[in-house]
């Protein structure tokens, strides 16, 4: 697949992400700004997880975010706090922010478990980094 189609289809799958969070009543969620964000801090996947994705989801709850850096990234906790941060303007919510890689090697399988079988994919992109 070319870099356009993958780009297209990038577009196309955040648009539907989109959607379904609007339908639901959820929040709405700034693509623009989720793409760009996701390009700076080098992240591949970006995914929703927990109650943002149910119908529990009240106008006071956080969102859950999961995220998955390139392999040539090396986060650091001040680089997360800083992601946190700027999510947390962006959203105008709090932000419970993890990492994939934290989350496939915790050792709560039932946590584990529930995260990654529930997260939305929100903005995915290939293994490169983007320019």
């Amino acid at each position: 697949m070319s870099q356009i189609q993958t780009f297209h289809q990038q577009a196309i799958d955040l648009a539907e992400a989109a959607a379904v969070a609007r339908l639901r009543g959820a929040i709405d969620l700034p693509t623009e700004k989720i793409a760009d964000f996701c390009q700076r801090w080098q992240v591949t996947e970006f995914a929703l997880f927990g109650s943002v994705l149910r119908d529990d989801f009240r106008p006071d709850s956080d969102i859950d975010i999961m995220v998955q850096f390139h392999p040539e990234a090396h986060p650091t906790f001040s680089s997360l706090d800083q992601m946190e941060a700027e999510l947390k303007t962006m959203f105008h919510r709090d932000i419970d922010l993890i990492t994939r890689q934290g989350i496939e090697t915790s050792r709560n399988y039932l946590r584990r478990h529930e995260i990654l079988s529930s997260a939305q994919v929100i903005y995915a992109t290939g293994s490169s980094i983007p320019a």
